[in-house]
């Protein structure tokens, strides 16, 4: 297989939703060239690397984020800072780490070291959440010009990743990022100002915004 080949995402199952291929591996130039397709790798230990290119797409445009009054008063409060690639290793651990509900994580050393590379590149970016100087809460996803892909987030206190976000919106605003790809529906990220749209309507975002240019660090104290 090719270093950037992946079938067209029209051939993606409808069971199970979206699954466009299975094997390969995590290199940069094949990451790059998936998410340049509206394609990401999701799986756990116990299988082959699997891509996805689900339909509908959950999708964040900035300007409809969603701020309810109680996160307003969460960030007017003070209680948390945030940074900007400050923490990204710490970060994505957080993400991939146990939750409530269970063990499972799909998160696996394998991933975590590609999205590492990826950071090292310029491509991966971390939102963190601090509580005094312990971190609390944040997200990390790829950036590709106009458009931010989320990968994970995770929260250790009460509206902690919901800052992450906030912040991340601001970045997005900053930056000219038309579009934050959420991937999969949720309620949590619904209720954020996150909408679906089709395949075919992500694919024309990624033609319009999507560019393959690393970007500075975005560390900010």
């Amino acid at each position: 297989m090719e270093p950037d080949w992946f079938p067209p995402v029209d051939q993606a199952l409808r069971d199970p939703p979206g699954l466009l291929a299975a094997g390969g591996d995590l290199n940069p130039i094949r990451l790059l060239a998936a998410y340049e397709r509206g394609v990401f790798p999701w799986y756990s230990a116990q299988q082959p690397i699997l891509w996805w290119s689900p339909d509908p797409r959950m999708v964040l445009f900035p300007n409809e984020f969603n701020v309810s009054r109680s996160l307003r008063k969460t960030l007017r409060s003070g209680r948390y800072t945030t940074r900007v690639d400050h923490a990204f290793a710490t970060t994505i651990r957080e993400c991939g780490a146990p939750r409530r509900s269970g063990p499972e994580t799909w998160l696996n050393a394998e991933m975590i070291g590609a999205y590492e590379l990826m950071f090292a590149l310029g491509f991966g970016h971390s939102i963190e959440t601090y509580l005094g100087d312990e971190l609390v809460g944040g997200l990390y996803g790829i950036h590709l010009g106009g458009i931010f892909f989320g990968e994970s987030m995770f929260s250790r206190q009460s509206d902690a990743s919901k800052v992450a976000m906030a912040r991340l919106v601001d970045e997005c605003r900053n930056r000219a990022i038309q579009v934050i790809d959420c991937q999969v529906a949720s309620t949590h990220l619904a209720s954020l100002g996150a909408r679906e749209v089709s395949r075919n309507e992500f694919l024309g975002l990624l033609r319009r915004h999507a560019r393959r240019e690393p970007s500075v660090n975005w560390a900010s104290p």
